[in-house]
């Protein structure tokens, strides 16, 4: 059963959200707690590299906002708090090959996985790149070289996702295809470099990720989240299939990072995006979004690539009809912004419709949200992406929520 929250995003962050992780979340070790299954309990002390770069940035933008007032939070403490993970993650994590150990015990040592392998995750790379910018901001004293180290991961990244090499666990991107997850997340890690300091190489990386991303990914009216290579059919489940949570995410760290770097911002064609993301999403049975639908709504549908479905394949079959939390959260942040920049009132509406929804079916009586949903909304224990209970896209998006309610202007985030 949830607790409906009618407070606002500070409210609910500083009384239900952070209290929860304060207490369960955080230990006598470097970063954060995240091996929790979808009720809460612990089922294991490793730390992800990804979710324990993105808990650095958000301690970084808790700090920000306590040390501006708009938080009632001690700055001194997050921002300890994120160089800490920052430094258990250059410790333990960065390797000299520019890329990152995708899971470590508490203590740092290197869990491989079955095949041995501990550097699997190009999107944990640019995550641990996305909580060093934020160790960045955290005063003078933060060591310049950290810019050298941040600045290498994400030039490894971009190689990586460029020439097809890179690493993609849980779920890697079948040969023949390109995911809209490469050049998201280069431009959200770039961006997220540029706030804390100067940087030729991410300006360059954020420069050719936008290229990509409206050259390859983002249409008019729609969009495709697997690119596939003219070989490949479009009739594919792959190609077929949309992830409308991902593609507002992604709507809003465009028009952040556009704005923060001083770039053009094609507001009207984003808006666009957005409400057909928001209609193809949207169960009218059931309220809520969907996890997948097809490029015509609707459970996805298409050929699979060979007789058994991939791993990534199953996970739209099997799932599409989930009610997911980073989905819900992501997307009330794209349509509070997309409705400030544009005054839209169709914008307004969803936006107004999918915080009601959110706010009523996710957050948990015992604190925080439980973050995996069936279609009706009713509790689901399953691993969704990696076996941890994360905090990042909560957190962030009731931090952005609160700087748009208070007119608080809004500089790039992260992904």
């Amino acid at each position: 059963m949830s607790e409906a929250h009618t407070g606002s995003p500070t409210e609910h962050l500083l009384e239900h959200v952070l209290p929860w992780w304060v207490s369960h979340g955080l230990d006598d070790a470097p970063g954060v707690l995240t091996g929790f299954d979808n009720d809460g309990h612990l089922v294991t002390s490793d730390r992800f590299t990804w979710s324990q770069g993105r808990w650095a940035w958000l301690c970084s933008e808790l700090a920000d906002d306590a040390a501006a007032g708009r938080l009632a939070l001690d700055p001194t403490e997050w921002r300890s708090r994120c160089r800490s993970t920052v430094e258990f993650l250059l410790r333990f994590a960065v390797r000299d090959d520019g890329r990152t150990v995708f899971r470590t015990t508490k203590e740092g040592v290197p869990v491989p996985d079955a095949d041995g392998a501990v550097a699997t995750s190009v999107f944990a790379d640019l995550f641990v790149v996305l909580g060093i910018a934020g160790a960045l901001r955290t005063g003078p004293e933060a060591p310049a070289e950290w810019l050298d180290v941040a600045e290498r991961i994400l030039a490894t990244a971009e190689r990586s996702i460029a020439d097809r090499t890179a690493l993609s666990e849980p779920y890697p991107v079948p040969v023949g295809f390109r995911d809209l997850a490469g050049p998201m997340n280069l431009l959200h890690a770039s961006a997220e470099l540029l706030r804390s300091a100067p940087s030729t190489l991410a300006t360059g990386v954020r420069d050719r990720a936008l290229a990509t991303l409206n050259r390859d990914f983002l249409g008019e009216d729609s969009w495709v989240e697997f690119r596939a290579e003219p070989s490949v059919s479009t009739q594919t489940l792959l190609a077929r299939h949309r992830t409308p949570g991902h593609l507002l995410e992604l709507l809003w760290m465009l028009v952040l990072a556009e704005e923060t770097g001083g770039l053009p911002t094609d507001l009207h064609r984003y808006s666009g995006l957005a409400l057909r993301a928001l209609e193809l999403a949207w169960d009218r049975e059931y309220g809520g979004l969907l996890r997948y639908v097809d490029e015509e709504g609707g459970r996805p549908t298409g050929r699979l690539l060979g007789e058994e479905p991939t791993r990534y394949e199953a996970l739209v079959t099997e799932t599409w009809d989930t009610k997911l939390w980073w989905v819900h959260a992501d997307t009330m942040v794209a349509t509070a912004l997309l409705a400030d920049r544009t005054g839209s009132h169709a914008l307004e509406e969803w936006n107004t419709r999918v915080r009601d929804y959110t706010l009523t079916t996710f957050p948990s009586p015992s604190g925080e949200w439980l973050q995996v949903r069936d279609r009706r909304g009713n509790p689901l224990s399953t691993v969704v992406a990696l076996p941890v209970k994360d905090p990042f896209h909560i957190i962030r998006a009731l931090i952005l929520l609160a700087r748009l309610d208070a007119c608080v202007p809004l500089e790039g985030a992260a992904a």
